[in-house]
């Protein structure tokens, strides 16, 4: 039955893509916002195909300017430990077991909820990734005897989980105008498909240009227009909201959320979209909180609901591509005195958000604004990301806390778990980044969070950000190599999808012992235990809610366990 509703999945999201007139492979006019660099390397604007188009990259962090690579350009093979999925069979779930992965995937969400109720669709009790042999289905098998490697305690409840997600970025839908509609059809499905997907509940998005866009840009480019008159999200229509509305056509209840990486140039003290700070005035900031306003309004008449905004991407890193320093007293007095009691004032339902936080810095502007009681008034919880986990622990007390952006890899810095060589030329996503992922996503769930956001969903194998001086070349969860038109699945994605895929937005973390683990109790009751085995293949036996069974665990790899109590 899965394989009947992932072929109509598909089939119906070919025709979206045939019918729908892409304008992403189209050179688009204009350069930003005045002042901004005009190179804008590692970003291509050429036809789909070419070989020198290169494709996004990251918001970034812990090292802002630490930033790499050489903007080269090219196609490339499928990259080590990832596997192929264009043209033929999506990994699929595999058997038949009990529900609860999937169900209900609208309630309980930080930024929300409501919307369709999702139809539960059935998934394997046990699936199993290593390099060279992802997604493979097993066989749970009950047992009385044995140790258990890994033991789940259904009474030990923790945080309230609402769900994975990724992010939107120009470049990536760029990357994908080189694919068949049946391929792009397949990106979306191996992202946001219940049954043969990654299950993602969130997608983020920026608010103008990220350094992953094709081009800088805001939504405000003349200067002074205090009153927004030529506010326009016109170049979004062309790449980023066909993106988005792609995803939502296979799952309308998909959680939106946004962040600017920069305000208008104008507004800046550089007047520049890159480096610079935020002018600290009445007249501009009252302008900004229109701004956001106005890009929320902007949304919902093209049939898109933003849940949250977050004012300011990494507001504590000044860098050469889209970027904005905000001191902790404008971004604290923003949010109180302009941003909420306009949002309260027009009925914009958007949530307010204290985000997205990134350097080390970031966390005292969080910290700080919770203890502000006027500020708090209007904000719904706080988006953490790179630098700031350590944060978590003084913040999960006052709101919900996102994780808001996974690293990106290919550091020319040291970062918590990373062992790949650093390329300045193109991006690794190997199987060692696969590992790093699963760390880091298992130290932000162990130090609380109630989500967790990947970065790039997609992007070419150069993965090449707008960085002016320096571009950083990225990993991301699916790569598309423009010359060979084929979409690769990295052993990050599965690393996600081990998780995505069978944990239940409202399920609960709960208590785990034994090995490198996480597990959640969805909704229904299901257990899910995720684990990695660092050593040799071996019969591992797990304990869920005090019932023991045995599966077959590869060597340097992952399980899932999905169980129905």
């Amino acid at each position: 039955m899965n394989r009947l509703r992932q072929a109509s999945l598909t089939v119906g999201l070919a025709f979206f893509f045939a019918a729908c007139s892409s304008t992403s492979s189209t050179d688009t006019p204009g350069t930003g916002g005045s002042g901004t660099p005009s190179n804008t390397s590692g970003a291509s604007n050429n036809t789909s195909g070419a070989a020198n188009n290169t494709s996004g990259a990251s918001n970034t962090s812990g090292a802002g300017n630490n930033t790499s690579g050489a903007a080269s350009t090219g196609g490339a093979g499928n990259t080590a430990g990832s596997s192929p999925v264009s043209g033929g069979n999506a990994p699929t779930g595999g058997g038949s077991a009990t529900t609860g992965g999937s169900s209900n995937p609208t309630a309980g969400s930080g930024t929300g909820g409501g919307g369709p109720v999702v139809t539960p669709v059935a998934l394997p009790d046990v699936v199993t990734s290593t390099n060279g042999a992802f997604w493979k289905t097993g066989t749970l098998t009950p047992v009385t005897s044995g140790t258990a490697d890994v033991s789940a305690d259904d009474a030990s409840k923790k945080q309230r989980w609402d769900g994975f997600g990724g992010t939107f970025n120009e470049a990536g839908w760029d990357a994908m105008s080189v694919l068949s509609a049946a391929d792009k059809a397949k990106v979306i499905s191996l992202l946001f498909d219940a049954a043969d997907g990654a299950n993602f509940a969130y997608g983020r998005l920026p608010i103008g240009a990220s350094d992953y866009s094709m081009k800088r840009y805001t939504l405000a480019e003349t200067k002074d227009d205090f009153t927004m008159s030529s506010f326009s999200i016109a170049q979004d229509k062309m790449m980023l909201i066909p993106f988005i509305k792609a995803a939502v056509a296979l799952k309308p209840e998909l959680h939106l959320w946004a962040s600017p990486w920069t305000p208008p140039a104008w507004m800046k003290d550089n007047n520049s979209t890159d480096d610079g700070n935020m002018k600290d005035t009445d007249q501009v900031l009252t302008a900004f909180a229109l701004y956001l306003e106005k890009f929320v309004q902007a949304y919902a008449a093209e049939g898109l609901k933003i849940e949250a905004v977050h004012p300011q991407n990494e507001p504590g890193y000044k860098n050469p591509y889209p970027s904005c320093g905000w001191s902790s007293a404008t971004y604290i007095k923003f949010i109180r005195d302009y941003l909420g009691p306009l949002f309260v004032k027009d009925n914009i339902p958007a949530e307010i958000w204290c985000g997205t936080m990134s350097a080390d810095t970031d966390a005292s502007i969080a910290t700080s604004l919770a203890a502000d009681a006027n500020a708090m008034k209007y904000v719904k919880g706080f988006g953490l990301q790179w630098n700031t986990m350590n944060a978590v622990g003084s913040l999960k007390s006052k709101g919900t806390v996102m994780q808001t952006e996974h690293r990106c890899g290919n550091y020319s810095f040291t970062s918590p778990h990373a062992t790949s060589t650093y390329d300045a030329n193109k991006p690794q996503n190997d199987f060692a980044y696969g590992v790093e992922s699963w760390l880091n996503i298992k130290d932000w769930i162990d130090a609380g969070v109630n989500s967790y956001s990947a970065w790039n969903m997609v992007l070419d194998t150069l993965g090449t950000n707008l960085n002016a001086s320096k571009p950083w070349h990225q990993n991301a969860l699916l790569v598309i190599d423009r010359n060979a038109k084929t979409l690769t699945a990295t052993p990050a994605y599965y690393v996600f999808r081990h998780l995505s895929q069978f944990v239940a937005p409202k399920a609960n973390v709960i208590g785990v012992t034994g090995g490198s683990a996480l597990a959640f109790q969805n909704p229904d009751g299901a257990i899910v235990v995720v684990m990695y085995n660092s050593g040799a293949a071996k019969q591992a036996i797990v304990s869920l809610g005090g019932s023991k069974f045995q599966f077959d665990m590869p060597a340097n790899g992952w399980a899932t366990v999905h169980h129905a109590k």
